[in-house]
């Protein structure tokens, strides 16, 4: 029985994650995912991986009962990370949760130590490249003067039995977590030889929601701390700057910002003169906003310059050659994400980039560059929609040769089924393409059941491995799978996006018809026998495929928006959908034409709701109205069988835990197998 066929080994699969280069350029530093002694959750550990295809085995460098995450290097090689693991030098605590800390290993050897346990705990560290200087991002209360001071209001809060949030501006929930009392603070200290000199200085002492979802970096000589910083001027109108922080005084000035724009994820050249950034133009009610690339210089003697002229695609994971005179970075691009270089070349005084050059020939999907110290090597976390992530080495003198496979700690997998792309014409012209998944079995003679699988986003491709939607788990079941890119799909272009920018519902499904059509032409795909899946902006077009056809014969609808006027007050993300779809009481058109609620009394085919609590992207509250409605007097008239709802207390937008996990496929799998397989209803057994 291989990995696929049993979901237990499945889930058990060690899966890799970031990726670090150290300052020699001698090492890796990843971070690899397992499931834990119970089964019950995921750790993680911290691993040491060589740089040439043919080094030594993979070594773990971390291990402990809560895991390991964040890696960074001081200039000397020592690693630091964030962990949870109890300090043996310390008291045992009492009562509260353990808070993430921050620890040291030694570049030389030896046991990890705690440096920094601010009361809030730690949510990530950066680092400087040329001097021994730490910043951290840390949740601390409003009005704590510092970590002792945050300790004693922490203790007062405790002891009142107060849980309360009073929010005066901003949102007050994030994906699946309230936001507040905590609010994100950036820290930086100088790191020595036992640890931090001194208490961490704090640089933002009353940044509101400025640092929430933020990216910080230090300058390589550890003088000015950048990062994005949130402005919340109006609730439509919030926008993301960048802020330049001087680490010996605090005080803070703008680099780049603009109305209507977001800058995010700023990156330090190594020569310490410019900064490169994402940059994103806001969706409006017209027209969908654009992203690029740009640079400007850290002094801001000159405003930014478009790195990607003429590139129509969304950049993203930003990385500077050694040199500064190029950055790398990834994109979309049609069902792959390669791996492309800008150089920077007139950007210091504020004239355009010098062109951009793909780099990576292949189908692979790429993120976590790191490129060399000597500028000959990017390495890389690279993966596909038939292969996992695991670390690469690309030859930047030969990158047509494609990525040579690093040693890795990750498991190897044996797919059971091959992949093939497909496209088709859609109504109005455009080419519609995707990836098809084929079970090992599925020929002429044995056509397989087919599963429409649209993806989330809705800005987003499939061109990546999914661990939690994975086709190959229905492929080790006989299903072919379809992965397409419809409208609103990156990696097409803007032009491709802007054709479903008022259309979430009906041209999306046009083009997903046009594909499924393409997909049950062949001879290996089983016309008769076809059931759609989805989760999120996928839920939602699986919402708006029941109201429209009922050409297949069973839905899943996985955290699928219903009720959008309703959803609209609930979500964590109101501005979002105010700039794209109005303002619902002004401006209800784009909501009731888009809406897949209004469809109800035509749907005929059974559908499976899967839902988590703690979704506050996509609240619960659409799930429910869906099962009411399904389910209610007046319901609709679904000849083959009653609609099924499989709820989570306890997850969010996605099922993280190895046992939900499970859960959720058998329950996926037994509703297919009854209305696409012609099988008996099978409960789960623990459900």
């Amino acid at each position: 029985m291989g990995q696929f066929d049993d979901l237990r080994e499945y889930v058990a699969i060690p899966r890799v994650a970031g990726l670090r280069l150290s300052p020699a350029g001698d090492w890796l530093a990843a971070t690899l995912t397992e499931i834990g002694p119970d089964g019950k959750k995921y750790r993680s550990g911290i691993w040491r991986i060589p740089v040439d295809p043919g080094g030594p085995a993979p070594v773990r460098l971390t291990r402990s009962a809560d895991g390991e995450s964040g890696p960074a290097f001081l200039p000397d090689g020592s690693l630091l990370f964030v962990s949870k693991r109890p300090d043996p030098a310390a008291a045992p605590a009492d009562g509260d949760e353990p808070k993430p800390a921050l620890w040291l290993l030694p570049a030389g050897g030896g046991e990890a130590r705690r440096i920094a346990a601010p009361p809030g705990g730690v949510l990530s560290v950066t680092t400087a490249a040329d001097v021994p200087a730490v910043a951290v991002m840390a949740p601390m209360l409003p009005g704590s003067a510092g970590p002792d001071d945050d300790a004693k209001r922490r203790e007062a809060r405790s002891a009142a039995g107060v849980t309360a949030i009073l929010h005066e501006a901003g949102p007050v929930r994030h994906w699946d977590h309230d936001l507040g009392p905590d609010e994100l603070r950036l820290l930086t200290a100088r790191a020595g030889a036992d640890g931090l000199d001194g208490q961490p200085r704090d640089l933002t002492p009353e940044p509101g929601r400025a640092l929430d979802e933020q990216h910080a970096e230090l300058t390589p000589d550890g003088s000015q701390a950048v990062t994005s910083w949130m402005i919340w001027d109006d609730p439509a109108g919030a926008r993301c700057e960048i802020a330049v922080i001087d680490t010996a005084t605090g005080a803070r000035r703008v680099l780049l910002a603009a109305p209507g724009m977001d800058y995010t994820e700023p990156v330090v050249s190594p020569d310490g003169t410019l900064v490169a950034c994402l940059t994103e133009e806001h969706d409006s009610y017209q027209r969908p906003g654009d992203q690029t690339l740009v640079a400007a210089p850290l002094d801001g003697s000159a405003g930014p310059a478009d790195l990607l002229p003429g590139l129509d695609r969304w950049p993203a994971g930003a990385a500077w050659a050694r040199d500064s005179r190029s950055v790398f970075f990834t994109a979309d691009d049609y069902g792959r994400r390669p791996v492309f270089r800008a150089d920077v070349a007139g950007a210091a005084s504020g004239g355009a980039g010098g062109g951009v050059t793909r780099i990576t020939p292949d189908d692979g999907a790429y993120s976590d560059l790191c490129p060399a110290p000597d500028g000959r090597y990017l390495y890389a976390l690279r993966s596909a929609v038939d292969s996992p992530p695991r670390p690469v080495r690309i030859d930047l003198a030969a990158p047509d040769r494609g990525p040579e496979p690093l040693p890795s700690p990750g498991a190897g997998v044996q797919l059971p089924g091959t992949l093939t792309e497909l496209s088709a014409r859609a109504d109005d012209g455009a080419q519609i393409r995707g990836w098809l998944v084929l079970p090992a079995r599925a020929s002429g003679q044995h056509p397989a059941p087919l599963l429409l699988w649209p993806h989330g986003g809705p800005n987003s491709s499939w061109n990546a491995w999914s661990w939690r939607w994975n086709p190959w788990l229905m492929a080790a079941r006989g299903y072919a799978v379809l992965l397409p890119d419809p409208a609103l799909s990156t990696g097409y272009g803007l032009g491709f996006i802007a054709r479903g920018h008022d259309s979430w519902g009906e041209r999306p499904f046009a083009d997903l018809m046009a594909i499924t059509d393409a997909a049950v032409a062949r001879p290996d795909v089983d016309a008769g026998r076809t059931a759609v899946m989805g989760g999120s902006y996928g839920g939602y077009i699986a919402n708006w495929i029941a109201g429209h056809t009922s050409r297949f014969q069973a839905i899943v609808s996985h955290a699928g928006l219903w009720a959008l006027d309703q959803m609209f007050g609930t979500t964590d993300l109101p501005m979002y959908w105010r700039r794209h779809f109005g303002e619902p009481l002004r401006q209800p058109e784009r909501y009731q034409a888009n809406t897949p609620h209004r469809h109800l009394a035509e749907i005929r085919t059974p559908m499976l709701i899967i839902h988590g609590d703690k979704d506050y992207r996509v609240p619960i509250g659409e799930a429910l109205r869906l099962w009411a409605d399904l389910t209610g007097p007046g319901r609709p008239p679904v000849a083959a069988g009653a609609p099924k709802f499989l709820y989570f207390p306890s997850e969010n937008h996605w099922i993280l835990t190895p046992g939900h996990a499970i859960a959720w496929y058998e329950t996926v799998l037994a509703f297919l197998a009854q209305h696409v397989l012609g099988e008996p209803w099978q409960r789960p057994d623990l459900l």
